[in-house]
């Protein structure tokens, strides 16, 4: 068997590799942490759209933490903005 076929069937996907918790920041559960795959799959979770909404929950957090200015987090969020839809149209061409 490859080791594709060997992943659990939670591999790659954000909101369960890499949940948000209480504390509005995302952690890695437990149970994830004696996985095998736990390396390749967190890579697979934020390499994506799942990537883009974690760069996107971290500009909002140092806006808020004012660790950036408005036209920098303006600036940061246009630039996901547009990988976002670049994304979409890459999907869609065959």
């Amino acid at each position: 068997m490859s080791d594709s076929e060997n992943r659990p069937e939670c591999f790659g996907v954000l909101e369960l590799v890499f949940p948000p918790g209480e504390d509005g920041l995302r952690h890695t559960p437990e149970v994830c942490l004696a996985c095998d795959h736990k390396v390749a799959c967190l890579r697979q979770a934020v390499s994506g759209g799942g990537g883009l909404k974690v760069e996107d929950e971290k500009v909002d957090r140092a806006y808020q933490a004012r660790r950036i200015s408005f036209l920098e987090r303006w600036a940061r969020k246009k630039s996901i903005h547009r990988k976002k839809r670049k994304k979409r149209t890459d999907n869609r061409q065959p």
